[in-house]
């Protein structure tokens, strides 16, 4: 846990965002990443048995290769790739304090700010979070300049437990992971995002997003590239990509709902096969193959790689224009 002076610091150089008009579109990413060069050994790559460099736990593999996210290089390469796809908030997965996501959050709020970028939580389920930890752990994330904070797993609790947490907080806004809109209301959260591209599908944002209006509640769905967790998880489940259709598809719908904030399943949750940063085939280790975008709006090659960051300009720039 890093000392109380560095967090003192912290908060006296990030000035917390004013509660203004926020940020339309927003993107899920993962500082997860470790490598024996930066971190003492593999962090995440690894999973399942697979042995990287050749062999990672994903069906893809990254055109910038297998990265720690304690890089400040590669940190700032991501936040730059971001901005320039017309996201307007990252929203940094968070496993509780002492963890490397903690660890490396002061360099990842370097790397949002330099890039223009406003920075959010994911508050994912930790050991010990429970609403009174969250309360916790949202005044000491402030200190990050952090006022979005998006619950995952909000059902882990019922929402009588969080009720009493959101009428005690000020300044910041909190929402659920969840597409029960009644559940985020009478917990009294600010907002609803679905987070699960599998769960939620784009036929179900209308019917959200319009019970979140009638609540008074920030919709904020998430769209994503599809979904493909066997090598990394065991999970059968696939949600094709369809060459960039399953994108496409889910931004319309997202639009047609009229939410308030777009959220992107993901920029870089590699072992879901939910990414949109840069991929590029490989053929790992006894010939297995690691797909990366070719076909994608008929782009093959080194254009391919960037196709869904460049996919995410046009749709991000029809939302909010």
């Amino acid at each position: 846990m890093r000392p109380f002076v560095t967090a003192l610091l912290l908060a006296l150089v990030l000035v917390p965002a004013a509660l203004g008009a926020p940020a339309r579109v927003a993107i899920f990413y993962y500082p997860w990443w470790g490598t024996p060069a930066a971190d003492g050994a593999f962090q995440h790559w690894q999973q399942r048995g697979t042995r990287p460099p050749r062999d990672i736990a994903s069906a893809f593999y990254p055109a910038r290769g297998i990265y720690s996210s304690s890089d400040r290089v590669v940190l700032g390469a991501q936040m730059a790739e971001i901005r320039a796809a017309g996201v307007r908030q990252v929203i940094s997965s968070w496993w509780g304090r002492g963890s490397p996501e903690d660890e490396r959050l002061p360099w990842i709020a370097g790397a949002a700010r330099a890039a223009g970028l406003e920075l959010a939580a994911h508050l994912e389920p930790y050991g010990g979070r429970t609403p009174a930890a969250t309360e916790a752990d949202i005044g000491y994330l402030r200190g990050f300049g952090i006022v979005d904070f998006y619950l995952y797993g909000a059902h882990d609790e019922p929402a009588s437990a969080w009720s009493g947490l959101n009428a005690r907080l000020s300044g910041v806004r909190v929402f659920a992971q969840t597409g029960l809109v009644g559940f985020a209301a009478a917990g009294g959260f600010d907002g609803i995002y679905t987070y699960d591209v599998l769960v939620y599908g784009g036929g179900s944002f209308a019917r959200i997003c319009t019970a979140a209006r009638r609540l008074g509640l920030v919709c904020a769905p998430s769209v994503g590239p599809g979904f493909d967790a066997r090598r990394a998880a065991g999970i059968p489940r696939v949600k094709p990509r369809r060459n960039g259709a399953t994108y496409d598809a889910m931004w319309a719908a997202a639009l047609r709902a009229r939410p308030e904030r777009v959220t992107i399943t993901s920029y870089n949750e590699w072992h879901e096969g939910t990414q949109i940063e840069p991929a590029r085939a490989r053929v790992g280790r006894n010939g297995l193959r690691y797909a990366g975008y070719d076909g994608a709006w008929g782009r093959t090659g080194a254009p391919a790689e960037r196709a869904y960051l460049d996919r995410t300009v046009l749709w991000a720039d029809r939302f909010t224009r």
